[in-house]
């Protein structure tokens, strides 16, 4: 009698006539953090990311970078567009489940294939790409179908999902390289969406304190790149004495990074963010979200170039290449991290600085061909200053932020 109990509650609950399938809802709750499905979703992400730096690592050219950041852009993309729906529909129950397990799967799938999304694995990296979009399509549909307030706005991702869908679709009966065209028409279709739902008239907020969350864990995981390039690059070098002091001054860099995101850039967009409150009618939302792109994407650069540092200073010789995927790396995030804050505030002249002058040390490397270690040892310590000179501002009052 007791196993028959059993396997009637979990009949009625899988069948939808328990708790354990329930229709979609909107999420307002006042306190609300990320659910252990969303941490364990991120995961997937982490090795597309390493498997992009690993193919950049292998091509230090323009080309290579522009199809890298080509690729990251539609990788992390793929991350909003599911973010985006937990933010606002996130209710946990086995449907729901069921599809966040199985976007994961695609994403595994992404990371299988990202290193040869160009070349052998081309198809497999768009399949995947498509399995997403389809997913995130069936989400879409049930909000549409149990959320009559939402459908204003469910029914604009449904347009752009399916558009975007669409377009990957084609690009596999398109020669290359216009098949990469279609897929930035796709990325840039579906990024319309959430700028044309956060001016809509429609009262369905995105909620401001979930989302610095996710994002602040989406750093931490592209963070996780240069700290791994350092062990990594140690091994790769046999632990060598001219790689050590790169390694140490790397993880000085990797550790700055960290601190000026969590203490003082991201916390003071999401003190923003806050404070722009969670009408539609503002394009605080829009301006936090876009700019983590270019700022996500730096520091995964940082990581690729890191790791070769680390182990072509064993050699004697660290290339010109490498030096720059550190430097500009360093020199986009502080630009992005000054752009994102100053256009939810106003414009800052004093916050250009900071990127400027880590763009100088970039030129001069050019220039004067200088070696690995005192570029990295530069860069460390101007974002060691960065937070130095931040703090002080903060605990004079002269820097709001917020805890993220």
């Amino acid at each position: 009698m007791a196993d028959q109990g059993l396997g009637r509650r979990l009949f009625d609950g899988l069948t939808g006539r328990g708790d354990a399938v329930r229709p979609p809802q909107l999420r307002t709750d006042d306190h609300r953090s990320a659910s252990r499905l969303e941490l364990f979703f991120d995961l997937a992400f982490v090795l597309v990311v390493a498997e992009l730096a690993i193919a950049l690592r292998e091509d230090v050219t323009w080309h290579g970078f522009l199809v890298f950041a080509g690729l990251f852009a539609t990788v992390w993309w793929s991350w909003i567009s599911s973010t985006l729906y937990a933010n606002r529909f996130d209710h946990d129950d086995v449907v729901y489940r069921l599809f966040k397990l199985g976007s994961m799967a695609a994403v595994v799938g992404l990371a299988a294939s990202a290193s040869e999304a160009t070349g052998e694995r081309y198809v497999v990296f768009v399949l995947c790409q498509i399995v997403l979009r389809a997913l995130l399509l069936l989400q879409y549909r049930r909000a549409h179908k149990h959320v009559p307030d939402a459908r204003p706005i469910t029914r604009l991702y449904l347009l752009g999902a399916g558009a975007g869908t669409v377009l990957w679709a084609v690009s596999l009966a398109v020669p290359r390289p216009a098949a990469y065209a279609l897929w930035a028409g796709a990325v840039l279709v579906e990024a319309l969406v959430p700028l044309l739902a956060t001016r809509s008239r429609t009262d369905l907020p995105l909620h401001v304190e979930h989302l610095p969350e996710r994002f602040g864990l989406f750093v931490i995981l592209v963070l996780g790149e240069p700290v791994a390039a350092v062990a990594h690059g140690l091994y790769d070098a046999k632990w060598s004495g001219a790689a050590l002091p790169v390694a140490a001054l790397g993880f000085v860099l990797a550790a700055a990074l960290w601190w000026s995101y969590f203490d003082l850039a991201g916390a003071r967009a999401k003190k923003l963010l806050s404070e722009a409150g969670e009408s539609n009618g503002v394009h605080s939302h829009d301006v936090y979200v876009f700019g983590h792109l270019p700022l996500t994407l730096a520091l995964a650069t940082v990581g690729a170039g890191l790791e070769l540092a680390v182990v072509e200073a064993a050699a004697g010789e660290v290339p010109v290449g490498t030096r720059l995927l550190v430097a500009g790396g360093v020199a986009v995030y502080l630009a992005s991290a000054s752009v994102t804050t100053s256009a939810m505030t106003g414009p800052s002249r004093r916050a250009l600085w900071w990127p400027l002058l880590a763009a100088a040390v970039a030129a001069l490397d050019v220039l004067l061909e200088l070696p690995a270690v005192v570029v990295i040892g530069a860069l460390a310590a101007l974002v060691a200053v960065v937070v130095v000179v931040g703090g002080v501002q903060r605990s004079s009052g002269g820097l709001e932020t917020a805890d993220v």
